[in-house]
């Protein structure tokens, strides 16, 4: 396979953002984008998905961060669509489950073209320090609507909401990073019966 990379930016009247992605990178994140805690969430993607992710973002903060967090999602989405091009020969299926002290979190994803999430967490409170965890479902609609994929995040234990979050994008870095994989029995094979994803 060739390099697989992107680098997107989208500009709105409400936020820019700029991303740079390599999907076959070693972990290494930059991000600048005035939400400490996203932040902290970005590097697990780019961790444990073992990819290079850089991420600028400026919006309306002075409002809120809903619209500078789904916008991340938005362009995340889109740097892994202009990545992975025609998908041929990628295993397109990921999954992970992670655990984190009395947390556990099951992540499945699916590079389909097909946008589709199930989204099922429920957070024992509305906010990790000044974060409002209702926009992490808005970061993931985001990203599954312009990649395009179908996700699953389900939450299976946990009542300390920075574990469940963790969990979380910890399990998504590791599904993205074995649904990105080559799969050597299928090189150049758009891993589909109907030949194009």
């Amino acid at each position: 396979m060739s390099e697989r990379s992107a680098n997107v930016s989208r500009d709105t009247l409400e936020t820019q953002i700029n991303v740079s992605l390599n999907l076959d990178g070693s972990g290494n994140a930059r991000f600048d984008t005035g939400i400490p805690f996203l932040e902290h969430m970005l590097e697990q993607i780019a961790r444990h998905g073992a990819f290079d992710l850089e991420i600028s973002a400026s919006g309306d903060l002075h409002i809120d961060d809903h619209h500078t967090v789904e916008d991340i999602g938005i362009t995340l989405g889109q740097a892994f669509k202009q990545a992975l091009g025609d998908k041929k020969g990628i295993m397109r299926y990921g999954h992970a489950y992670v655990p984190l002290d009395e947390a556990l979190s099951r992540v499945v994803i699916d590079f389909s073209g097909r946008p589709g999430i199930e989204y099922r967490v429920e957070f024992k409170r509305p906010r990790v320090g000044q974060f409002d965890v209702d926009l992490f479902h808005e970061f993931f609609q985001g990203f599954v609507n312009h990649a395009p994929a179908t996700l699953h995040i389900d939450n299976l234990a946990g009542h300390n909401a920075h574990h469940v979050a963790e969990t979380i994008f910890k399990a998504f870095g590791r599904a993205l990073r074995f649904a990105v994989a080559p799969d050597e029995r299928m090189q150049g094979v758009v891993p589909s019966t109907k030949g194009s994803l």
